[in-house]
């Protein structure tokens, strides 16, 4: 679909209306309708970006397609220009209090018109910009934590940064009666605003499903099952497909119990090197007997477990390919004696990209023991 701004032109009189077209069409994607209900019509196929419309129409006048128009809430916000030989300010003070963006009178300058669209469209999606940008800030600050767990031997950090207005990133824990804790790691599949507003009722479930069977299982691969189960039973989330790492972390134990569907698979650093936690089975959303299995996993000292989204991996390096798992793996390597693990790590992927800045969300979960000696949990 082509990416220039759509105009409706409605019109009945056929030589205006094909003059118009003609002109506008040059700039933008056009189509035509003779009269207001025909308007509604062409609007159901597709939305415009912006309305020119006459006045004096058979069917459906000017006015009544204005009306229909901003009592949807679908269509309410849609720029409007009056097109019409009524120049009394009777009609102007109608239509102006009625919320359109502009009225010209014919005779009319067509080189106006096309400008004055263009100013209208530009406005209108510079809004819609900054408003997009609001919204998917809000709901990034509901999808992630504002603290996280402290405990003695340990560093848990946590870092996220959205590309623009984000993505379907997701990552939230809860701590548990026996002391464990359970974090979610998970991306929606898709980007922008709806993926971020899926990934918002996402996690929901998610939420509600784990406070509700924490107390007859704590076992990742159960709980995921669930989630599963809810994916795709629910008629607003059936076509949302995710991956999701859920981790129940023991840190008495020394220990994590984790059940991966699909997601990028965890990086265990130890002083000998990282190396990939292997395991993962069918991301969510695809098939409602798919069978999850935990995995346990012990953290050695001076070891760290870094859980991330594809930002990482996919990022492109000087080379023209991606970062991979091996890049990642590296970039961990580098990171694990750091003061700052998570700004260390990427910084050292940034390094060796072809782009300064990331192309994709990025989102990071790092959780290091610390050794016997004892240095006692540090900043972040």
């Amino acid at each position: 679909m082509s990416t220039r701004p759509h105009v409706l032109i409605v019109e009945d009189n056929k030589t205006l209306r094909r003059l118009l077209e003609y002109r506008l069409g040059k700039v933008y994607d056009v189509a035509v309708a003779e009269n207001g209900q025909r308007a509604l019509e062409a609007v159901e196929v597709r939305t415009p970006d912006l309305i020119v419309s006459d006045i004096m129409m058979p069917i459906m006048d000017g006015f009544a397609l204005l009306a229909a128009l901003r009592s949807d809430p679908a269509t309410q916000t849609v720029p409007f220009i009056f097109l019409t030989a009524k120049s009394d300010d009777l009609s102007r003070q109608k239509g102006l209090k009625k919320g359109i963006d502009d009225y010209l009178t014919k005779p009319f300058d067509v080189d106006r018109l096309i400008s004055r669209i263009g100013q209208i469209v530009q406005r209108s999606q510079l809004y819609q910009s900054k408003l997009n940008a609001k919204i998917g800030r809000d709901f990034s600050d509901r999808l992630l934590p504002k603290e996280m767990p402290v405990e003695d031997g340990y560093r848990t950090v946590f870092f996220s940064r959205p590309k623009e207005d984000g993505g379907g990133d997701l990552f939230d824990w809860t701590r548990g009666e026996d002391g464990s804790y359970l974090f979610t790691v998970g991306d929606i599949m898709g980007k922008g605003l709806q993926a971020k507003f899926y990934a918002f009722s996402f996690l929901s479930y998610i939420r509600s499903t784990i406070h509700a069977m924490l107390r007859e299982t704590v076992s990742p691969a159960r709980l995921m099952q669930r989630v599963n189960e809810m994916l795709i039973q629910d008629a607003v989330l059936e076509e949302t497909f995710a991956s999701l790492l859920l981790i129940r972390w023991e840190p008495g134990n020394n220990r994590i119990v984790f059940s991966n569907a699909g997601h990028c698979r965890p990086i265990l650093v130890t002083p000998d090197g990282p190396g990939l936690v292997e395991h993962s089975d069918l991301i969510l959303g695809l098939d409602p007997y798919t069978q999850y299995e935990d995995r346990s996993l012990d953290i050695p000292p001076d070891s760290a477990l870094l859980c991330y989204t594809d930002g990482l991996n996919e990022q492109v390096a000087r080379s023209g390919a991606m970062m991979g798992e091996a890049g990642v793996a590296l970039a961990a390597q580098s990171a694990l004696g750091a003061q700052q693990p998570v700004h260390a790590l990427l910084s050292w992927l940034l390094q060796r990209s072809q782009d300064p800045q990331f192309e994709d969300d990025v989102l990071v979960f790092w959780l290091q023991r610390f050794g016997a000696a004892g240095i006692g949990a540090r900043a972040a």
